[in-house]
């Protein structure tokens, strides 16, 4: 693996658009690579763990790059209690990704791989949002956090609250020293169904039947594999299909919101009195930013 690892060769930091046509399927492949390292770094976190929160940051990034409005964005958190990690907040905004996960310091090192989200999180939830700038729209869909995996709750989420199917792959790798990270998103959108409610969606449907097929055949190897960019990996997948389109998306970001003028926006909504409880010695107002581990201490 090459030291310049965002490029196009590798597809890392990258969302790739793309649409089966005749078969009213649309998706998305993303490889995350010096991003994920970033958002991982402000935190310790055990292995298991950073795993969860790469998977989480994949997941934010499919359905993030969903949105077509500026400023639109997505939120993913998993609340939950009696488990390992108690807090996962994830959001996407125009290309900009950020995560961070509360996790119990005694309990997440002994978690092992490939362990069930219940044993993970114990009992919970996850909340999917899409926040609509121009609009001023929320949606919000909550499922509980059961099954094997983030991505199933996800594929859970867009069957109830979307009636929408959905297949999601996610593949996480760590040599200790680097953490990579992808995935694959497809959907089945029948014609006349974008924009309203899809009564007619079903599993069953012959085309989502194939493409599914297909997309099952997708190895975690691929998804994390440098030498094989996003373009190619949509090739092989739906290479004998009669049109496959393709739109790469704005490179990702590592995105935080952690600034003065930020806070301070923030602050002033407070009364003055809460403002003179929250000042240190120095007259300063300390904000801890759980994204990328920052104090900031903001003039009163």
């Amino acid at each position: 693996m090459t030291e310049d690892l965002r490029n196009d060769d590798t597809g890392f930091d990258r969302v790739l658009a793309f649409t089966v046509p005749a078969r009213h399927v649309r998706g998305r492949v993303v490889r995350l690579g010096p991003v994920l390292e970033t958002v991982l770094s402000a935190h310790d976190y055990p292995k298991v763990v950073k795993h969860i929160l790469a998977e989480a940051l994949v997941l934010t990034a499919l359905m993030g790059s969903l949105l077509k409005q500026e400023n639109a964005q997505l939120t993913l958190q998993a609340q939950a209690e009696g488990g390992a990690v108690r807090l996962l907040v994830c959001d996407y905004r125009d290309g900009e990704l950020r995560g961070y996960l509360q996790h119990d310091a005694e309990r997440a090192p002994l978690l092992e791989e490939d362990c069930s989200l219940e044993t993970i999180f114990g009992k919970g939830y996850l909340a999917i949002t899409f926040d609509l700038a121009t609009t001023g729209e929320r949606y919000q869909g909550v499922v509980p956090l059961e099954g094997a995996s983030l991505a199933q709750a996800c594929e859970n989420y867009f069957a109830q609250s979307e009636q929408v199917p959905t297949l999601i792959r996610i593949a996480v790798r760590s040599n200790g020293v680097r953490c990579v990270a992808g995935g694959m998103l497809l959907q089945h959108l029948p014609d006349g169904e974008e924009g309203r409610e899809r009564l007619h969606a079903q599993d069953d449907h012959p085309d989502w039947e194939h493409i599914s097929i297909l997309g099952s055949t997708i190895q975690d190897g691929e998804l994390v594999d440098p030498v094989l960019n996003l373009e190619q990996l949509v090739w092989r997948l739906f290479h004998e299909e009669d049109e496959v389109r393709v739109e790469p998306l704005a490179p990702l970001e590592r995105g935080c919101r952690c600034t003065v003028d930020h806070y301070l926006s923030i602050l002033s909504s407070f009364p003055e009195d809460q403002r003179v409880e929250m000042r240190d010695p120095d007259g300063l107002i300390p904000v801890d930013c759980a994204f990328c581990s920052k104090v900031l201490r903001i003039p009163a």
